[in-house]
C-alpha cells in the first residue's frame, strides 16, 4: 500500500480460510497514530489524481447492495472491515480478519473480480454504521493509502 505521497506504508495479504472465506492480514507503518477506516474498494485501482486521493478504486466492495457499516443493523458491504489502529509509540498497525462473505476468485463476491479490487486506508476511524455522511461511509474520511490486490505466483 502506498500514501498519497506515493511512498510505501503497508501491505495486505489476502488468502483462503479454508472455504470460510477469505483471511486478510494486513500491516500499515507510518500513517498517523489513532484508529483508520479500512476498507476493500471494488476496483483494482489506485492512481493518485490532484482532487480526490485514490478515487479510481472507486466506492466500497458492494456487490450484494448492503448498506455500510459492520454495526448497520441492515447489513453490510463486503468490504466493510475493522478499523486498524496505528500505534503512538511505535507508529504501526496491525489487523488480521477473516471476511465469510468473500472469495478468492469465484462468484459474485470474488475479490480478484474481472476489475481487481484495492484496500484503502482512510484518515479517521470509521463509525461502522452510517451509511452516508459528510466524510464519506462511516465518516472515515480521506483516502490516505491504498493497495491493489494481485496474484502472487508461488
Amino acid at each position: 500500500m502506498f500514501d498519497t505521497a506515493g511512498r510505501e506504508v503497508g501491505t495486505a495479504a489476502a488468502t483462503s480460510a479454508d472455504g470460510k472465506g477469505v483471511a486478510l492480514d494486513v500491516r500499515v507503518a507510518g500513517i498517523s497514530p489513532g484508529a483508520h477506516g479500512i476498507h476493500i474498494h471494488a476496483i483494482g485501482a489506485c492512481d493518485r489524481p490532484t482532487t480526490v486521493a485514490y478515487s479510481s478504486a472507486g466506492g466500497h466492495f458492494n456487490p450484494t447492495a448492503k448498506q455500510h457499516g459492520r454495526l448497520n443493523p441492515s447489513g453490510w458491504h463486503v468490504g466493510d472491515l475493522p478499523n486498524i489502529v496505528v500505534d503512538s509509540a511505535t507508529g504501526r498497525g496491525s489487523i488480521k480478519t477473516v471476511v465469510e462473505s468473500l472469495t478468492l476468485q469465484d462468484g459474485l463476491t470474488a475479490l480478484l473480480d474481472a476489475d481487481g479490487s484495492a484496500i484503502v486506508v482512510h484518515a479517521n476511524r470509521d463509525d461502522e454504521r452510517t451509511d452516508t455522511g459528510p466524510a464519506g461511509p462511516g465518516n472515515s474520511g480521506a483516502r490516505v493509502a491504498c493497495g491493489v490486490f494481485r496474484v502472487v505466483p508461488p
